[in-house]
């Protein structure tokens, strides 16, 4: 089972679980995570023609994004070094990113006689930085480092690699003190306002919410906890 799989399988497994509330994500070696061998994955090695292998292959990574955006818990991502191609939209799908000052962010796919559009890449960046800064670094493959990557907000934290983790830590730390029920409701409605719902809509999703953690014992005994 090579990475991919051993990913799909953990989100899987994440979909179903309720115990675990928060997801922690970063590389283990020199950086967060490069991208694909894509002369193996997609065959830039050799002539392009249509194998059905190839959309099946694709359809492999791309599902990593959706299985990330629908498991209940929030993920952190914490990136350091290179995060570039699918790595770099692993890093889009979490829900909140922290930087360490060697991180570096890059959108490879055009460079490499592709689409710039690539694992959700189209979806996450222009709600992320604006739609200028997005068609830039989609249409350029441009890298940008751990400081212009929290300039335009593409993260939210940046800290020197060394702490890294402690600040992961503490983010996770903030949200299991939060009720399930209310980290639940509250990346649900996070996503379904990412993905055009109305004012009304999105008020009505609230207020669902809010009437249910009312109506739930965790979220009372967090709530009287802090009151």
């Amino acid at each position: 089972m090579d990475s991919v799989d051993e990913l799909h399988a953990l989100l899987d497994a994440l979909s179903r679980c309720v115990h675990v509330r928060v997801l922690l994500v970063r590389g283990a070696g020199r950086g967060f995570c490069a991208g694909a061998d894509l002369k193996a994955s997609l065959g830039l090695g050799g002539e392009r023609s249509w194998d059905g292998s190839r959309l099946e292959n694709q359809l492999r990574f791309s599902g990593l994004i959706a299985k990330m955006r629908r498991i209940p818990q929030p993920i952190i991502a914490g990136v350091h070094g290179a995060a570039a191609g699918g790595g770099f939209s692993l890093c889009m799908a979490a829900d909140v990113r922290v930087a360490g000052e060697s991180a570096k962010m890059h959108a490879a796919f055009i460079q490499l006689g592709l689409s710039g559009c690539e694992m959700g890449s189209s979806f996450f960046l222009p709600r992320m930085v604006g739609a200028a800064n997005a068609a830039h670094l989609l249409l350029t493959g441009d890298r940008i480092d751990a400081n212009r990557a929290h300039q335009i907000g593409l993260v939210s934290h940046l800290v020197p690699d060394s702490q890294l983790v402690s600040e992961c830590n503490g983010i996770a730390q903030k949200m299991l003190r939060t009720s399930r029920l209310g980290l639940i409701l509250t990346k649900q409605g996070l996503n379904a306002a990412a993905n055009g719902m109305s004012l009304e809509d999105t008020i009505a999703l609230e207020d669902r919410g809010q009437v249910l953690c009312l109506c739930n014992d965790e979220c009372k005994e967090v709530g009287r906890a802090v009151l």
